[in-house]
């Protein structure tokens, strides 16, 4: 079992998980995100010392402040907001009191700190950081104990447990990219599943109905989906090496014009010639050695491609005479097709198109200091979808929406394919 990836036993993933939690489930809840926080912070200090000292990444940002930010977004839209029973419609720019730590804002705002001045900002030891951890845990659990049940009261507390889970998992992306070990374990491998062929049918997209959700999620768009096939299970290293070993990073013709220009930078820049932090595949073998929390480890054949781009998504796709799944085929197929074998959670996975609001979309105040406000991205990043190994169980589900750029691939991240 991984340990920072468990659900924390059955009583944490009660009443549809972080979504839509009752008071006595979230008390359960919280108190465990702050734990799993804190493990994966002794972790890092484990390797990195005290001041869990990094070199700078363009892609992340310093544990450290990630540790703060998640108590001072939870202290400023819980403890520091009176009208927090309100939930989503408490003014934004209402008043605030003070924190508990008078250099909270100063060190943790994200308007006040911009992302790239935070690994050069002087923060607090660990220790300092810890305690605003469990300060703002007492606070909130103790607040929360006095709210109404109703999904207004509840709103703000849904909410810190979803960031917290959420930027748990950007931690355990940064201990990859750092090479930082971490006691987690690989998904494993599973037999390979035929193709399901799902029906014509109707889906609307948009959460409209959940206790919390994040905006880019929340809407009500019906889409008609023709009948289609897709993938029972994402794409398998076991398929990935035929891919490469055919020539597929050398050919053109199977690349979007702008993923073959991202290809030519990164080949330049560290020789890829596979997804990220893979180290060596012996095409003849089979066999790929990936980087996993700094160590190489071999990948089995059925084991899913992690950390590939959406880039070399696509480009197997057209090798494979396939395609990337839809938004509303992924989640079509992850409702209905469960019981016949459609295997979903190891890795998040790309769809085919472009991120946009659902019809009905508005920008949340909260979601903009949470920093899971995407609207800069609209028309560029492409949309994930699924939950990886490293998303806690309460935060997994079908409708969940992420999102990256086309070139990202520090998030563990595959994908599946479907019938063109």
């Amino acid at each position: 079992m991984n340990e920072f990836a468990s659900p924390g036993g059955p009583a944490v993933a009660l009443e549809a998980g972080a979504r839509r939690g009752s008071r006595a489930a979230l008390s359960i809840a919280l108190l465990d995100a702050r734990n799993h926080t804190l493990r994966l912070l002794d972790a890092f200090e484990q390797v990195l010392g005290p001041d869990l000292y990094l070199e700078a990444r363009a892609e992340a940002v310093p544990p450290l402040w990630t540790a703060g930010h998640i108590a001072w977004l939870t202290e400023y839209w819980i403890a520091r907001n009176p009208q927090r029973a309100l939930g989503l419609r408490s003014a934004p720019d209402g008043v605030r009191l003070a924190s508990i730590d008078p250099d909270a804002d100063a060190w943790f705002d994200p308007r006040l700190v911009p992302r790239e001045d935070r690994w050069s900002l002087a923060l607090p030891e660990l220790g300092v950081i810890k305690g605003y951890l469990l300060e703002t845990l007492e606070t909130t659990l103790e607040l929360l104990e006095h709210a109404a049940e109703d999904d207004d009261a509840l709103f703000f507390f849904r909410m810190a447990l979803f960031h917290e889970d959420w930027r748990c998992e950007e931690l355990l992306q940064l201990a990859q990219s750092a090479g930082v070990p971490m006691p987690v374990q690989l998904p494993p491998g599973a037999a390979s599943r035929p193709e399901l062929l799902l029906p014509a049918t109707r889906v609307t997209l948009g959460w409209s109905d959940a206790s919390f959700a994040l905006d880019v999620e929340r809407g009500h768009e019906p889409v008609a989906v023709p009948e289609f096939e897709i993938d029972a299970q994402p794409v398998s290293w076991a398929q990935y090496v035929e891919f490469i070993d055919d020539g597929g990073y050398d050919r053109e013709e199977l690349w979007h014009a702008e993923g073959w220009q991202w290809l030519q930078r990164e080949a330049a820049a560290e020789g890829r010639r596979g997804p990220r932090f893979v180290e060596q595949i012996g095409v003849a073998s089979g066999a790929v050695l990936q980087a996993f929390f700094g160590k190489p480890t071999r990948m089995g054949g059925s084991q899913p491609v992690m950390h590939s781009s959406w880039w070399e998504a696509d480009a197997f796709a057209r090798w494979a005479g396939r395609r990337l799944p839809t938004e509303a085929e992924w989640e079509i197929a992850a409702l209905m097709g469960a019981r016949r074998g459609f295997r979903w959670g190891e890795v998040r996975e790309w769809t085919a198109g472009t991120l946009r609001p659902f019809a009905g979309y508005r920008a949340e105040a909260w979601s903009a200091l949470a920093e899971l406000d995407p609207q800069a991205l609209f028309g560029q990043a492409r949309v994930l979808r699924g939950a990886s190994f490293a998303t806690r169980a309460r935060m997994k589900d079908p409708r969940a929406r992420s999102w990256a750029l086309p070139g990202g691939d520090d998030a563990f991240v595959g994908f599946r394919t479907c019938a063109i």
